[in-house]
């Protein structure tokens, strides 16, 4: 999908704790930083729909399971993942396109290395039933 774009990420084993790279600024999808954050999500809890005007999101799930929808309004296309540990990849969403997400696993996180501060006048939320999609 245009402005959808995952990046597989380096898992370094080691066995006094794991290394999971993220982003570096010279990595494809970096459109500058604004903040990072975590956010988690219950298992079988679906959070969005939600569009951002401006900000693009650089999400990664470093643990439990995450699946993830996009969806294009004006191609009236979905564009479907599920990130995990096993597959460790970060996921680049430009502005414009609506994103919402499921919990798979019983304990879920993701990562958002956004290219702005957050801006509760830049972004749109609606109720899950207005665009249609079979969780």
């Amino acid at each position: 999908m245009d402005g959808v774009s995952l990046t597989p990420l380096k898992q370094i084993y080691h066995p006094k704790g794991d290394i999971f790279h993220g982003m570096k600024k010279s990595d494809s999808g970096f459109d500058g930083f604004g903040e990072a954050y975590f956010s988690t999500i219950k298992q079988s809890d679906v959070k969005g729909w939600k569009k951002h005007t401006q900000m693009t999101l650089n999400l990664i799930v470093p643990m439990g399971e995450i699946c993830f929808v996009i969806y294009n309004e004006e191609s009236k296309e979905f564009f479907t993942v599920e990130l995990s540990h096993k597959n460790y990849q970060r996921l680049t969403i430009a502005p414009n396109l609506w994103v919402a997400f499921k919990g798979m696993s019983e304990s879920n996180m993701l990562l958002n290395i956004a290219s702005m501060e957050h801006d509760p006048q830049e972004a749109i939320n609606i109720d899950l039933s207005e665009i249609s999609y079979a969780w």
